[in-house]
């Protein structure tokens, strides 16, 4: 096993995550070693791809934490399924604290890492945190108007209006405690689910570890609409990466370019689709390499 298991506390709920300690001297430095938190996209749980690149990062000399968000995977919390930015932007500061109480890390080189729906939170908390030193945000859903835009185009008008009223059932369900309306994550193309693109069920299913469950709260549109990262991107004083792939069809890219310029972020383009930078896909090993040379660029090394 190339990880250690952590636990931290958000909110009163237990995360779970694993640390992967640092091989070697790179990028260790007087106050001791970055590291780099990270968490999965939407509905993705830590045993689901996230293991590739920390092994990178772990390799290279760098301290990493990858943690499940609450009510995901292997951590506590009610309700099961649901996604809520805010916890999620919270799981994220949570992780960042016990991050920087591990034996030889620096506090003040912390890498936000996350992809897709995280990639929208690691903007936004890092605009607000004077600790994180680098960003890595890997095809980043940036505008939730242009993601459910992209989503809409790919659905019939009596569907997209089904899932909207189970939706606002979900979330009056889940208010008065009780569980939400869940749907499948992924789904076959003119099938229920909030990802129903060809390949996508397929794609998220050649990650997916253990603890992944293909079911979603059904209100997860309601939040996908709150996210909006401009304000943050020109708020942000670290380096940033940004990852596009030119025919996304889930994040359009040009909304991702667009607050990779409001960020005065690096940028690498990849000629492919949404999963095709995770592991067991084509892109990967150029999308990590960039990723680990961006690091070292921006962080330096020993």
């Amino acid at each position: 096993m190339s990880y250690t298991e952590l636990a931290f506390y958000s909110a009163g709920d237990r995360c779970s995550a694993w640390h992967f300690a640092a091989e070697g001297e790179g990028f260790a430095g007087p106050a001791g070693r970055p590291v780099v938190v990270m968490a999965h996209g939407f509905g993705g749980t830590k045993d689901s791809g996230l293991e590739p690149f920390a092994q990178r990062f772990s390799g290279a000399g760098l301290e990493v934490v990858a943690f499940d968000y609450r009510g995901f995977g292997a951590s506590e919390g009610q309700p099961r399924q649901s996604v809520s930015v805010d916890r999620q932007m919270a799981d994220y500061r949570a992780a960042i604290a016990v991050a920087q109480q591990l034996p030889g890390v620096d506090r003040s080189r912390v890498v936000l890492w996350g992809s897709s729906f995280s990639g929208s939170h690691v903007l936004r908390v890092a605009a607000h945190c004077s600790d994180v030193a680098a960003v890595i945000g890997m095809t980043p859903l940036t505008s939730g108007l242009a993601a459910s835009r992209a989503a809409v185009a790919h659905r019939d008008v009596a569907s997209a209006l089904r899932w909207t009223l189970a939706g606002v059932k979900s979330r009056v369900a889940v208010a008065a405690g009780r569980p939400p309306t869940l749907m499948p994550l992924a789904a076959a193309p003119g099938e229920p689910g909030a990802l129903a693109l060809d390949g996508a069920y397929d794609s998220y299913t050649a990650i997916a570890g253990p603890t992944w469950r293909n079911e979603v709260d059904s209100a997860i549109g309601m939040e996908l609409v709150q996210i909006r990262t401009g304000a943050a991107a020109k708020a942000l004083k670290c380096p940033v990466l940004i990852q596009i792939a030119d025919f996304d069809r889930f994040v359009p890219a040009n909304s991702v370019m667009k607050t990779a310029v409001q960020a005065r972020a690096q940028v690498h383009h990849y000629p492919c689709d949404h999963f095709d930078v995770w592991p067991g896909h084509d892109w990967f090993d150029t999308a990590a390499s960039d990723q680990l040379r961006f690091l070292t660029q921006s962080l330096g090394s020993a």
